[in-house]
């Protein structure tokens, strides 16, 4: 028993190294490497650049429209009013967020299922923003061996006017972004204007220094960072896509076995597939990945790989589409382009477009079928029920209307649900437009019928009639009257 214990082996435990470093000194935690997209030409890159106009355009463009005198659109916080071309929605008007969110959500599922992360690719507004920084950075720097060089140098005149000028430019792009951002929320003319007199508040400079600030260091420094470890798209993405769905992928039974050769060798003869491993698929990818290793959470679908493997094949004179758009079973299966569309139609699919149709059709006609105002009954909380004159039972409430039209309405008030049930007080009420009215209303109930109803609370109802606007339109609110006992 005592040999047995003398030859026991025992593991001895080491404090742990400050800095992340193992028990040999080397570093537990991988350093992120730089990535530097090289510049590529193609027609995806024409389409990404025209998504990149016409969003920011949209952007831009907006917060400068005018509708009926006002911004066209305008998030107004401080009057808690939302002006959306000709709606104007007001915080009860939350539900159509609500809606419009559930829109994108189901929209982005529907054509995820079908070509992966077309959002992600061409409209992001990380992708987009990213695109705009790229291009200063290679019109101030120059291109991806030009950078590389530019920043493993030491500092010097030439290093830092280069820099200088791409940060000066990078700033004020961010600058223009987080003006236009809080111009949706406050009247951006007159936020502009505020600017150039110096009284703007020192709130709306917060928001444009918070937003400017988010824009430069998403765009110019983090970049794919923000892709790869902070957006939720690529954790969920695969539960999106299957095997029919349309993805960037490479063709492996063509490509391999990868290796250089000279134009116009012979690459059956050298025992080569089209691939010539010249890896300009992965130094013009954003992310920094590999497409010759299969679909990655990483990629973006921005289809640079293909731009650039195309102009390679055509140098060689072999067939486009090394690269290309494909599905996993149109790579394996060597489907057609016609057998690969159709097979997109498939049940999930057909899913997702019949919730999007649905619940779009829902909004599109709760929208159409919007009444111009909303009525809120308050009943007195002071005094249920009270008599008055010769036995009658009185009820007090007060009618809050909120006009939703940008011009003046008149409403009529009635009442019904009792026999014999009168307002006592004025029926009429004239709001402003947008504007919110209150109207204090008395009813009154004869004491012959108050007999018969003696300790009970009665169902009755408002009609408010609106007399302009929008044509006659009229809205019902239910509430109660109470009896004394």
């Amino acid at each position: 028993m005592p040999t047995e214990v003398a030859t026991r082996k025992v593991i001895p435990i080491l404090p742990a190294q400050a800095g992340g470093a193992g028990p040999s000194g080397f570093s537990l935690y991988e350093k992120t490497e730089k990535v530097y997209p090289r510049s590529v030409r193609g027609r995806f890159a024409r389409l990404r650049w025209v998504m990149v106009w016409l969003t920011q355009i949209v952007f831009y463009g907006m917060p400068w429209l005018q509708w009926n005198g006002r911004q066209a659109v305008l998030f107004d916080l401080a009057e808690r009013r939302f002006y959306v071309l000709g709606l104007v929605l007001h915080p009860q008007d939350f539900i159509y967020l609500a809606v419009l969110l559930i829109i994108a959500a189901l929209a982005l599922f529907f054509f995820t299922a079908i070509a992966g992360r077309l959002w992600c690719g061409y409209a992001c507004p990380q992708t987009v923003y990213t695109e705009i920084f790229l291009w200063v950075e290679r019109h101030t720097e120059g291109d991806r061996q030009a950078r590389m060089r530019l920043d493993s140098a030491p500092w010097g005149v030439r290093k830092l006017a280069r820099k200088g000028a791409k940060q000066f430019v990078w700033l004020a792009i961010a600058l223009i972004t987080g003006l236009t951002f809080v111009g949706y929320f406050s009247a951006i003319r007159g936020l502009f204007f505020e600017l150039a007199n110096s009284t703007i508040s020192s709130w709306d400079w917060f928001w444009v220094i918070f937003y400017g600030l988010a824009t430069y260091a998403n765009a110019g420094y983090m970049r794919e960072q923000i892709c790869k470890h902070m957006c939720p798209y690529a954790r969920f993405q695969s539960a999106l896509i299957d095997m029919d769905s349309m993805v960037i992928a490479y063709d492996e039974k063509r490509g391999e076995n990868r290796g250089s050769r000279a134009r116009g060798a012979d690459p059956v003869a050298l025992g080569l597939g089209d691939c010539m491993d010249c890896t300009l698929c992965v130094q013009v990818c954003p992310t920094g990945i590999d497409i010759r290793k299969g679909l990655q959470n990483e990629c973006i679908a921005c289809a640079a790989c293909i731009d650039v493997c195309d102009q390679v094949m055509d140098k060689m004179d072999y067939p486009k589409g090394l690269i290309r758009y494909s599905s996993g079973n149109g790579i394996v299966q060597r489907l057609s382009a016609a057998q690969i569309i159709k097979r997109i139609s498939r049940p999930r699919v057909w899913i997702y477009c019949s919730l999007l149709l649905l619940v779009c059709s829902v909004f599109t006609f709760s929208l159409m079928e919007r009444k111009s105002f909303s009525v809120d009954v308050i009943k007195d909380r002071g005094s249920l029920a009270r008599e008055v004159g010769r036995g009658e039972i009185e009820n007090v409430y007060r009618l809050q209307i909120m006009n939703s039209l940008e011009q003046p309405q008149r409403f009529t008030v009635s009442v019904s649900g009792l026999p014999d049930l009168r307002i006592s007080s004025d029926v009429q009420l004239a709001v402003a437009a947008v504007g919110i009215g209150t109207l204090p209303v008395r009813l009154t109930l004869p004491p012959e019928v108050a007999a018969h109803h003696r300790g009970e609370t009665l169902p009755v109802a408002f009609e408010v009639q609106a007399s302009s606007g929008n044509g006659q339109q009229i809205k019902r609110e239910k509430t109660t009257f109470y009896v004394l006992p």
